[in-house]
């Protein structure tokens, strides 16, 4: 049994995955197909189809207009060791989309993703409640997250 994430793209589904097998190393498109018959959605060879990689995460894709759009329900976190890592992925992501608190922000195609430091969870699971209290305040302030901000309010 194999569990795939799959994600319905309005329109641009190509762009969409060749950009984000861009952005993480060891990701990879597997496949990119038209389905041959008339659906639903379209015509014959009208609707997209693929399957790729980000990261070590599997996910299948359709382009088949307009259904519901993505929203904060379903997100793609990505945590990431270094700030310059935070740093471009932040810049690349938020290109033609919006940001948020907490290290969201949404893309051009509308899809949530959460840019994480791993450090924020070490610094979060602090033994020390005062410790753990400085650092969530300190998260809850931020957008893009800023590690040595976070690990600043961990020192007090």
């Amino acid at each position: 049994m194999k569990v795939t994430q799959h994600l319905w793209f309005e329109k641009d589904m190509d762009a969409a995955i060749k950009f984000y097998t861009s952005l993480i190393p060891g990701s990879k498109i597997e496949w990119v197909s038209a389905i041959p018959a008339d659906n639903p959605s379209g015509p014959a060879g009208s609707v997209g189809m693929a399957a790729f990689t980000i990261g070590d995460q599997r996910y299948m894709a359709i382009e088949a207009g307009p259904l519901d759009p993505f929203n904060h329900s379903f997100s793609i976190l990505v945590e990431v060791d270094t700030q310059a890592e935070i740093d471009r992925l932040w810049d690349a992501l938020k290109e033609g989309g919006s940001t948020e608190q907490c290290g969201w922000l949404k893309d051009r195609w509308g899809l949530s993703w959460q840019i994480t430091p791993k450090r924020l969870g070490e610094l979060m699971m602090d033994p020390d409640p005062a410790v753990s209290k400085r650092v969530t305040e300190a998260m809850l302030k931020q957008v893009k997250f800023d590690i040595s901000a976070l690990e600043a309010a961990a020192r007090g």
